[in-house]
């Protein structure tokens, strides 16, 4: 299960997430669409994600995970033929809308909560390979879409991408989903009285300090992403050498998931939480600071580290917070409002670099937020079992 779920997350990362910016320049030439017009259509997609996954969490507290997730991946595939057809604007924010439910429904949230339920003495690790294997997205995604984009042109290489996740993704989450979880045990049963419900959560001050922590973080990492080789240029480096340091996310990423897969027994989720948090705001300031390429690298690596391990944090707190039992609803809750912060980052920054003196002040300022997302996850313990 875990191994062709990771197959599944890999491919909808990768497709879903990465492959829209691959698309902007070819889409550009053969339209004439303007970039912040586009760049509309990915912006609505990503608030559509967060407005829909609480639906999808709470399908799969209703045990609905296997039809959740191949809907999902079969909804990502409609998505890019519809988007492969679009002759006008209005068309590819329709693509959007529907590869945005398609996020809700297959990247990392649900097929957690999935693990979660299935393998409730063995969701951790399979949540960390999970991971593991979808931080080689971005590796896949941007070369497989310039071979796809070189021999198919762009609405072919869309097709292709669509076929492959109707075709191919879809079947493999209803046959890696197929059965009935194990039986429950006599200590999962009690287990189950004791978690907690949605209702019950938000009344949980954790809740709301875990919310702000992992908002505030969606909010300076995405607008990070939206300004990146914009700030680089700022710095006066050539597109080479941005090119040349933005190359060590990936593997960066994946290392900091393997050591937790070998290591991360010995290691609790909220001493992780508070290491890997507070790396985003260092790695913000060293860019921010930084002048030569060595100390652009350790913020590359710092910053990779930090991104890779923290949904590793984010899927394994909820449960442990709260129990396995709600934890659709009550996950989904808590990233609805965090995937819309990550939506609007990139818009809100933009407008706020009007007033500030340029790209310096801007990462500073993202570095603050960093630091008051870790000062939120400080105050965030855990909150007491029932009858104590």
């Amino acid at each position: 299960t875990v191994a062709a779920l990771s197959a599944g997350q890999l491919l909808c990362w990768a497709a879903l997430y990465y492959g829209f910016s691959s698309f902007v320049l070819p889409m550009q030439r053969a339209m004439g669409w303007s970039k912040p017009a586009m760049m509309g259509a990915f912006t609505l997609g990503l608030a559509v994600w967060g407005a829909t996954t609480y639906a999808a969490g709470a399908a799969i507290d209703h045990g609905r995970g296997r039809a959740v997730m191949t809907l999902g991946a079969a909804l990502a595939g409609v998505g890019f033929l519809v988007w492969s057809l679009a002759a006008s604007l209005p068309l590819l924010y329709a693509a959007w809308a529907l590869l945005g439910a398609a996020m809700a429904m297959t990247l990392y949230e649900p097929a957690f909560n999935v693990l979660t339920k299935r393998f409730p003495a063995q969701y951790r690790e399979g949540i960390t390979t999970l991971t593991l294997v979808g931080g080689f997205a971005s590796t896949l995604s941007f070369p497989a879409i310039a071979a796809l984009l070189a021999w198919l042109d762009w609405r072919g290489a869309l097709a292709a991408i669509g076929a492959l996740l109707l075709l191919g993704v879809a079947p493999l989450h209803a046959w890696a989903l197929k059965g009935t979880p194990t039986a429950d045990t006599p200590k999962r049963a009690h287990d189950a009285a004791d978690d907690a419900t949605l209702h019950e959560a938000l009344r949980e001050r954790s809740f709301w300090l875990l919310t702000a922590t992992f908002t505030l973080y969606s909010f300076a990492v995405a607008a990070l992403w939206a300004h990146i080789m914009p700030a680089f240029a700022a710095k006066g480096l050539p597109e080479a050498t941005a090119l040349a340091v933005v190359v060590w996310f990936g593997p960066a990423q994946v290392a900091g998931r393997f050591a937790f897969l070998v290591f991360g027994r010995w290691v609790s989720v909220r001493a992780l939480g508070l290491i890997v948090l507070a790396g985003m705001p260092a790695a913000l300031a060293i860019f921010a600071l930084a002048e030569g390429t060595a100390s652009l690298i350790l913020f590359a690596l710092l910053f990779g580290l930090a991104n890779g391990l923290v949904t590793i944090v984010r899927g394994n707190l909820v449960p442990e917070y709260f129990g396995r039992e709600h934890v659709g609803r009550i996950g989904g809750a808590m990233s609805a409002i965090a995937l819309l912060s990550r939506a609007a980052a990139p818009l809100m920054t933009a407008w706020l670099l009007l007033a500030l003196p340029g790209y310096r002040e801007l990462l500073l300022g993202l570095a603050a937020v960093g630091v008051a997302a870790v000062l939120a996850f400080v105050f965030a313990k855990p909150p007491q079992a029932k009858g104590q």
